[in-house]
């Protein structure tokens, strides 16, 4: 199963840590994972997978790295600790504890034409919301989103404003994202008068 997002009319706290966002690394690839650290001497190498099913990831063999390398997963297990998108991965030529090291924040992606489509019409890639335009429901551009971060409290969209300048985070929910159009190429947002507004030092808005 691929990495879907299906909108909640609340911010749902996530079991994940760190980058939760499928993102793409380049014209036609999705994020699926991320390698961390080295577990045991063999070779093994703890998995975050951003997939719905997080073992559906080994599905999608070979994955792709950034710089083009192909890996393959032979083996699988969810890691100690209880995070059900945590795993425990083997990689085909990788038999050392170095090795599996060396792979330490190395992220795994797959292209996007060997993913589904979604089962249902309001599920969706985060990946394809990137470089979609941010309209009010009176229809006007506010700008476009350039992420979609989770930082643990739910996903957010990071819509960068039409006339330039820092971009603002809006939480993913019907509240403030009621429409999401991927075929029409638009997102329909209804944002607070002081998304754009500058932030102090502490964050807050001046």
């Amino acid at each position: 199963m691929p990495p879907r997002r299906e909108r909640s009319g609340s911010p749902q706290p996530r079991p994940r840590a760190g980058s939760s966002r499928p993102e793409r690394a380049g014209a036609g690839l999705v994020l699926l994972g991320e390698l961390g650290r080295a577990h045991g001497l063999r070779g093994e190498v703890r998995l975050k997978s951003y997939t719905a099913d997080p073992a559906a990831i080994a599905s999608y063999d070979p994955l792709v790295t950034e710089d083009g390398r192909r890996v393959t997963i032979s083996g699988l297990r969810v890691a100690p600790g209880g995070q059900p998108d945590v795993l425990v991965a083997k990689l085909d030529g990788i038999d050392t504890r170095d090795a599996a090291d060396a792979l330490n924040g190395v992220r795994l992606y797959v292209e996007r034409d060997r993913l589904p489509p979604p089962d249902e019409e309001d599920e969706f890639l985060l990946a394809d919301l990137i470089g979609l335009p941010a309209v009010t429901e009176a229809g006007e551009i506010v700008g476009s989103v350039i992420a979609v971060p989770n930082y643990g409290g739910g996903d957010l969209l990071e819509i960068s404003p039409v006339g330039g300048g820092a971009s603002a985070l809006l939480p993913f929910t019907r509240a403030f994202v009621p429409a999401v159009d991927v075929a029409g190429r638009r997102i329909v947002i209804a944002p607070p008068e002081d998304l754009f507004a500058p932030t102090d030092a502490a964050g807050e808005a001046e």
